[in-house]
Formats: structure tokens, sequence, C-alpha cells
């Protein structure tokens, strides 16, 4: 089905954002992660996906980890802490979110008002 893979195309190219923007004020462990993206069904997704994902941010230097013990008698999980490379990178992705979704929305309203727009020549 063509609509399934169009949203899991967005929803990938999304994840990597999203992940940035939830640990961007406090540190989370992997399962964390999991869990809060799973409250918008768009963006769950499974260990498989997110561990290499977190795993590359932690190469590219956006992020930093450590692992620290549990007050619960559970194993020592790993937290992803945003570095300020990582911070400087999401303030990039979010002025290009904002960009992509204000020309989307507005291209979406004009469309939908009847105000088609006249396609842009690629000439000057």
């Amino acid at each position: 089905m063509y609509i399934d893979e169009w949203k899991s195309q967005i929803r990938r190219g999304t994840l990597e954002f999203c992940i940035l923007l939830m640990i961007r004020t406090r540190a989370c462990y992997g399962y964390e992660i999991i869990s809060r993206l799973e409250q918008w069904p768009i963006l769950a997704a499974k260990e498989s996906t997110i561990y290499p994902l977190l795993r590359r941010l932690l190469k590219d230097g956006f992020l930093s980890s450590y692992w620290q013990e549990t007050t619960e008698g559970l194993p020592p999980r790993k937290y992803y802490a945003i570095t300020p490379k990582g911070q400087e990178y999401l303030e990039s992705m979010s002025c290009e979110w904002n960009h992509l979704s204000d020309a989307v929305a507005a291209m979406k309203g004009e469309i939908e008002n009847g105000c088609d727009p006249e396609p842009v020549s690629g000439t000057d």
C-alpha cells in the first residue's frame, strides 16, 4: 500500500529530529525514548530502529552517553545526552523544519482555497 510506504519515509526522516528534541533538556535512556515516542503512533519505532540511530548520533558527536545505576536494583541504564555539537545541529534542524512545514502549510492552504499559484520558472 502506497500510503504506508509514504508514512514510513516521513517517520524515518523525522525520528532523528524528534529524539534530539526529546533529550535537549534532559538525558534519557533508550527504552524511555522508545516509550515516549509511542505516545505518538506515527513516531513509534522498535529497538532495531532506535538503537542504531542512537549509535550513529553518538558516533557523529551529537550525543554523549553514560551509564547510571538504578535505585530499583535493575541493571544500570545507558543515558543519552545532547552535546553542544548536537545542540547546534538541532537548532539547524529546527530552522529547516520550520521552513519546510511553513512552505507545505502555505502551499496546502493556497491550493485548498482555490488559489493555486503560478509555477515558478527555473530560468531568470
